[in-house]
């Protein structure tokens, strides 16, 4: 029998964690909740453990790329064959994950990434973020030959072969967004999008406001250039 767990990367969640994990128990009753804390400075860890879930924590702030490799590397060492990934803020709509999960489950993709731009109503990103999404849907749809429509989406679902490829060091830690699915596509795993529900973030967090999103955009171009510049071997499945 499969073993399927999602896995929240969360920093700083006190207050919205638990209501996360409750509504992901909800849909997905039979799957394990695993909550990587990326060394919060409030009670995430605690709230998460209360409300049922797994908690692994960072004894310091480590960043969003090491904190979902954590959740990866965990995920694997325990056996589980299926992973399905969601924000710890809130803003992905659990009641798409079995939406998520039936073409990886059925064997007919590796990787699917949640998209909010393919039909289902979803809240409208700042103009900043629109025009950040709108880059990186041209530039990885250029570089993998299809188009993707949402690059920068964290509500993912995948099998245990692209778990344990995450797992190396091929994977990019720095900036995984769009970097991942340019990866993939370089290892020869199977992609594919469907449409997911995405909220606003209640709390008002964002990391693109300000300078923030030029500073983001010129690190995940540096990040894909150095994808695009090492040796296919490293690809290798």
């Amino acid at each position: 029998m499969s073993k399927t767990i999602v896995v929240i990367p969360a920093y700083n969640e006190g207050g919205v964690i638990a209501r996360v994990i409750e509504n992901v128990r909800c849909v997905v009753p039979d799957f394990d909740i695993l909550v990587v804390n990326d060394g919060s400075k409030d009670n995430t860890a605690r709230e998460a453990a209360a409300a049922g879930a797994i908690v692994v924590s960072h004894s310091f702030n480590m960043g969003y790329g090491v904190t979902i490799q954590t959740a990866y590397k965990f995920a694997y060492a325990k056996g589980y064959d299926f992973l399905v990934q969601i924000d710890g803020d809130g803003q992905h709509d659990p009641a798409f994950i079995p939406e998520l999960m039936r073409p990886v489950v059925a064997g007919d993709t590796d990787f699917v990434v949640g998209s909010r731009f393919l039909g289902v109503e979803s809240y409208r990103p700042s103009f900043s973020r629109r025009l950040g999404i709108l880059f990186f849907r041209k530039l990885v749809s250029s570089l993998i030959g299809r188009t993707i429509s949402d690059p920068t989406s964290g509500y993912q679902a995948f099998n245990r072969d692209v778990m344990r490829f995450f797992t190396t060091d091929v994977f990019p830690c720095d900036y995984p967004d769009a970097d991942m699915l340019i990866t993939l596509n370089l290892a020869g795993f199977r992609i594919r999008e469907i449409p997911v529900r995405m909220f606003a973030n209640a709390a008002g967090k964002t990391m693109h406001s300000g300078f923030k999103p030029l500073y983001y955009m010129f690190k995940m171009c540096l990040s894909i250039v150095v994808t695009l510049l090492r040796n296919r071997q490293l690809y290798r499945r």
